[in-house]
């Protein structure tokens, strides 16, 4: 028996946020979809400055359409002295404060741990940054391509034999900052509760993205030479990348072990012999001798459609997909027939979006609308006891 959809597990939760981009949006958006009414501070005017990176949602930019379901916004101009007084009033009623200003930003306003500590003991205060606090980084800029750069990921994609580069197709210095702040805020209230203080988060791009390059550190342990560049292609591990296929298409494959191999020779490439070729008897020597292989593969599949190689993988059974593109994603039979498209109200109508991962038998996430840019913002100040002809004024001065 599951519970009202209403009973989310950050129900009573809530969280103010300065934020703008991504890694802060992207972990206070999982924080709504937990229930925890999230309360943006926007700049007046011009807002997250992500709403202005593109115009590809019925007008929505696509990165904010993405970050920023379920949040309720407030302009607010923090430079001005009656901002601070609303900030204070907001700040007494929250649980959690997110920030991703500038380095040094929050401090200046007033806004640091130690300071808010003394007035808000409950409160949780996650800071996120670049580089974190302290060290000679400190007050360096830093955005998801730069930090992709100085954690090293960069030095390990890009197409294979050559020296050209790739960045990851989306913001992952920014994801992974933002998936580790949500799960330590998330900790951070598990402790709230035992101890009945707040604590204070200092978040780093970096860190969180050189956690993610763990196996590439290792591999490159006390000197060691660094896995190669493979384009698409796992860099150490062989037969394990795309292959083109006769009809045009192609068709992303990969082995494990050795039992695999075996079975991808027999039941695949339909030449059982090559198991034992000592030339390939191994995964380091399949690695070594991929041109040699990759020929040997390119040859069996050219014969064949996309279809027919696949259901020789299925039948091996040998891990396989399809090299999808957008559209395919939008229309993925599995994520279709798991039912994991929703829709959420926005400024532009209603558009699709995908429900979090993890379905949980207790609870629905929530799935609320994107707000316009200060949409909530007479509401809010309302609630904190500011009269109409107040709120006006406010406006009239730019405050809000």
């Amino acid at each position: 028996m599951t519970t009202a959809p209403s009973s989310r597990p950050l129900d009573g939760i809530t969280v103010v946020s300065l934020e703008h981009a991504i890694a802060a949006p992207f972990c206070t958006r999982q924080l709504a979809d937990l229930g925890a009414r999230v309360i943006k501070i926007e700049r007046p005017g011009t807002g997250d400055f992500a709403r202005g990176y593109d115009e590809r949602v019925k007008g929505l930019a696509s990165h904010f359409v993405w970050t920023n379901r379920s949040k309720e916004s407030l302009s607010l101009d923090l430079k001005q002295n009656e901002a601070g007084e609303i900030l204070d009033a907001l700040l007494g009623k929250a649980d959690v404060l997110v920030q991703n200003l500038a380095p040094g930003a929050a401090a200046r306003l007033g806004l640091s741990f130690e300071a808010l500590h003394e007035h808000f003991p409950r409160l949780i205060v996650c800071d996120i940054s670049g580089y974190g606090e302290g060290g000679p980084y400190q007050d360096k800029k830093a955005y998801d391509l730069l930090i992709q750069s100085e954690g090293g990921f960069l030095s390990i994609t890009g197409g294979a034999g050559d020296d050209e580069m790739a960045k990851a197709g989306c913001s992952i210095a920014d994801i992974a900052a933002g998936m580790y702040a949500y799960s330590n805020i998330l900790s951070a209230l598990l402790l709230r509760e035992r101890t009945g203080e707040g604590s204070h988060i200092d978040l780093s791009m970096l860190e969180s993205l050189v956690e993610w390059m763990g196996y590439p550190l290792y591999y490159a342990f006390d000197g060691a030479t660094p896995p190669p560049r493979a384009g698409a292609a796992h860099a150490t591990i062989y037969p394990y990348g795309p292959f083109p296929v006769g009809d045009g298409g192609t068709v992303m494959l990969g082995l494990q072990n050795e039992r695999e191999w075996r079975l991808f020779c027999d039941k695949v490439l339909r030449r059982p012999e090559l198991a034992d070729d000592e030339r390939f008897d191994g995964n380091s020597k399949r690695s070594a001798q991929r041109e040699m292989l990759r020929a040997i593969i390119l040859d069996c599949f050219a014969a064949l459609s996309t279809e027919e190689v696949i259901a020789r993988l299925e039948a091996a059974p040998i891990a396989n997909a399809r090299v999808n593109d957008m559209q395919g994603v939008w229309e993925h039979p599995q994520l279709q027939a798991r039912q994991r498209w929703s829709e959420v109200g926005s400024p532009s109508g209603v558009l699709p979006a995908l429900l979090p991962p993890g379905r949980n038998s207790a609870f629905t996430p929530r799935m609320a609308p994107i707000p316009a840019l200060g949409e909530h913002s007479e509401a809010l100040l309302g609630e904190l006891g500011y009269a109409p002809a107040e709120v006006a004024r406010l406006r009239d001065a730019s405050v809000i």
